[in-house]
């Protein structure tokens, strides 16, 4: 599977593959990914925002 394509699963923008395992620990894991890109791209604009005020 390519990462953009994982990514857009993250973030709600994709389907979820069907032929995916789904066991509990794939689940946190998943979850965890989700929230560390959402963090990052929270800190992204946020440090957009601050060099284009500057």
């Amino acid at each position: 599977m390519g990462v953009w394509r994982q990514i857009a699963e993250y973030l709600y923008i994709r389907k979820k593959d069907p032929n995916r395992p789904d066991t509990t620990w794939v689940k946190y894991m998943h979850g965890i990914n989700r929230l560390s890109i959402l963090l990052f791209l929270f800190a992204m604009i946020v440090l957009i925002i601050k060099l284009l005020r500057h």
